[in-house]
């Protein structure tokens, strides 16, 4: 009898992708064979990922804690930046994170006080700030979907081999916010790959119902991009 690997209640980032894999029709078999030994390689992966943002977490807390309101501008730009990459990182990790994603936007928030301090008699300069902190708190919520945190690390464990079918395996939520990331030629792509992929496989619709509804999504934004190209 096949010995079912044990996974975490709250897994991060390499140890979620096996999970999406797991006895998955999408995936190559190979790929969908998932053991206890790969389970374990990616849980000490994502704890040493989260020991190593720990150490950072303490370093960019101590930098925002002794920053001086009349730092130059490179500076505290800088430090905004870290403090938006260190949140995403944040994200990404197992377990419960909330506390320190809440330390993040206090952070962030002291920070702003002092570019907004910068920006006091420029008016283009905060009406530039007021779009960025509203695209920045989109881009906050999307980062609360796993699938979007795992999708846009530099060092994704979503391969380019296994997006297609990641994707047909999401949550209609989290496929909308993926969608948000490709360009119109990279959609056509997807949707052409995607309908190959499922057209080959030898289960029976019903078996798949999910990935042909995240498919018919895929194309219903397809279409709906190209009704607003002008020819």
């Amino acid at each position: 009898m096949t010995v079912k690997p044990q996974f975490s209640s709250q897994p991060g980032a390499h140890e979620r992708q096996l999970i999406r894999c797991a006895d998955n029709p999408l995936f190559p078999a190979q790929r969908r064979h998932v053991i206890q030994i790969e389970v374990t390689q990616a849980q000490r992966h994502d704890a040493e990922e989260a020991q190593a943002f720990q150490t950072d977490f303490r370093t960019l807390l101590q930098r925002a804690i002794e920053l001086d309101p009349q730092a130059d501008s490179d500076v505290i730009l800088k430090l905004k930046e870290d403090i938006d990459h260190t949140y995403e990182r944040c994200c990404g990790l197992g377990g419960d994170r909330q506390e320190i994603k809440t330390a993040l936007r206090k952070l962030l928030e002291h920070v702003m006080r002092a570019v907004w301090h910068g920006a006091a008699n420029d008016p283009a300069a905060q009406a530039n700030l007021r779009e960025e902190e509203l695209a920045r708190e989109a881009h906050f919520q999307l980062l609360e979907l796993p699938f979007i945190a795992d999708l846009i690390r530099p060092d994704s464990p979503i391969g380019p081999d296994e997006l297609i079918p990641s994707l047909l395996s999401e949550s209609a939520e989290s496929v909308a916010a993926a969608l948000e990331l490709f360009d119109a030629d990279h959609l056509i792509v997807l949707c052409r790959d995607a309908r190959a992929l499922l057209e080959a496989l030898p289960q029976a619709p019903a078996e798949l119902a999910t990935a042909w509804a995240r498919l018919a999504q895929l194309e219903a934004r397809q279409h709906a991009g190209s009704r607003l190209t002008p020819d």
